[in-house]
């Protein structure tokens, strides 16, 4: 009688999904690369390839550290006028590609390089699918002197809802764009694409953490049968 092989943890998914996104990379063509512990496979991945492309956009200082430690050259935003790809993962991720994205405090520049791509391919295990965004609380990137207001606006939308600094070593956690993040806790993001519209629209918001506008065209999703590809 064999024994069943044990379950793929949640690092075992991350890598699996990680080596699949290679894929996507298009030979000769500077990638877009997220930030994260999924995208952190990625990168370790996207190293055994490194002679077949230009180099890396990155969006966060932790990414650009690691991609230039492996011998990939990163490229400024600024330098590139579009790019085939961005591959990142996600805190969340519905039926429709829609996502929330900034656990890790790098949503805003994740926007800016999303916003570069042709198409966003989002790397993540079975655990961040939902049916309605709103589980995880949602990053916003703000300027320090609004932070109160819009926790106010936040906590508005409803009973429940709340706002509060993500804090870092006993003080406000400072992003690598020199602002503060509220983790709103308590929504329930039906249309995402009219939310990020709305809250787009507050004095003092850099980013909202609800990517819908670049939402992903593709997630590889790591699950115990394997990758699963969806497509939207």
């Amino acid at each position: 009688m064999t024994t069943p092989a044990a379950p793929l943890s949640q690092d075992e998914l991350k890598t699996l999904v990680g080596q699949a996104a290679l894929k996507y990379v298009v030979t000769g063509e500077i990638v877009g690369v997220g930030t994260g512990s999924t995208v952190n496979k990625f990168i370790d991945a996207l190293a055994t390839i490194k002679d077949q492309i230009p180099g890396a956009v990155s969006s966060s200082v932790a990414s650009t550290e690691r991609l230039k430690a492996l011998g990939i050259t990163v490229f400024d935003a600024n330098e590139v006028k579009r790019l085939a790809v961005y591959i990142d993962g996600a805190d969340e991720i519905d039926g429709k590609g829609y996502m929330v994205k900034g656990g890790g405090a790098a949503l805003t520049r994740e926007k800016i390089v999303a916003a570069l791509a042709d198409r966003f391919v989002c790397i993540a295990d079975e655990s961040k699918r939902v049916d309605v965004l709103g589980d995880f609380p949602l990053p916003v990137e703000v300027i320090p002197m609004a932070a109160a207001q819009i926790a106010r606006c936040f906590e508005a939308m409803g009973a429940g809802v709340s706002a509060q600094i993500r804090m870092k070593d006993g003080a406000a956690l400072v992003t690598d764009n020199g602002q503060h993040i509220l983790d709103v806790r308590g929504l329930k993001v039906a249309d995402p694409l009219a939310f990020e519209s709305q809250v787009n629209q507050w004095p003092g918001v850099i980013t909202v953490g609800v990517f819908a506008h670049q939402k992903a065209a593709v997630c590889l999703l790591g699950t115990a049968q394997g990758v699963q590809t969806l497509k939207y």
